[in-house]
């Protein structure tokens, strides 16, 4: 039992190595990340277990950037993606999945507003959320595509190592 601890411990510390470096490598683009589809998969493949690789790639998000308001809004943001998974996991379309991935691209500006709601209000909140929109909905396009293309090469890849949570 000890082993099987320490193997799932390891395996999760190099998959919250990959979802960092993946989205440090891909920062130079524009809302195109590749986290929402990694962290997809990893639900699907990890179960409720990926929380621990959520909140150690937000700490190391914090640590590499800076903890200022907008690391607030990572500390659920992934969470309700990845409970949105979790409650979905019986789905293995990978058009089902793009969509998902795509609509929470388009979401992600209205759901990182809310800590500016706490500390400016309404008028923060809003006009936070109406300047992304740009980004928003090429985060949404970058997904979709994404998710679209790697959905199942990455499945089959994950699958080797770890088997999918029912």
């Amino acid at each position: 039992m000890k082993g099987k601890s320490i193997l799932l411990l390891t395996q999760m510390g190099l998959l919250t190595a990959i979802l960092f470096l993946g989205q440090v490598f891909m920062a130079v683009l524009p809302n195109i990340e590749i986290v929402s589809l990694l962290i997809l998969l990893y639900t699907l493949y990890l179960g409720k277990k990926v929380f621990w690789v959520i909140y150690a790639f937000v700490f190391l998000e914090g640590f590499l950037y800076g903890f200022g308001i907008w690391w607030f809004s990572y500390l659920y943001l992934w969470s309700i993606l990845a409970a949105a998974v979790y409650f979905l996991r019986k789905n293995d379309s990978a058009l089902f999945w793009a969509i998902l991935s795509g609509f929470f691209g388009l979401a992600f500006g209205a759901l990182c507003a809310l800590p500016y709601l706490a500390a400016g209000g309404w008028a923060a909140a809003l006009s936070y959320w109406i300047s992304g929109l740009p980004f928003d909905i090429a985060h949404c396009a970058g997904n979709f595509v994404l998710c679209l293309l790697l959905y199942r090469p990455l499945c089959r890849l994950l699958e080797r190592s770890f088997p999918r949570t029912s």
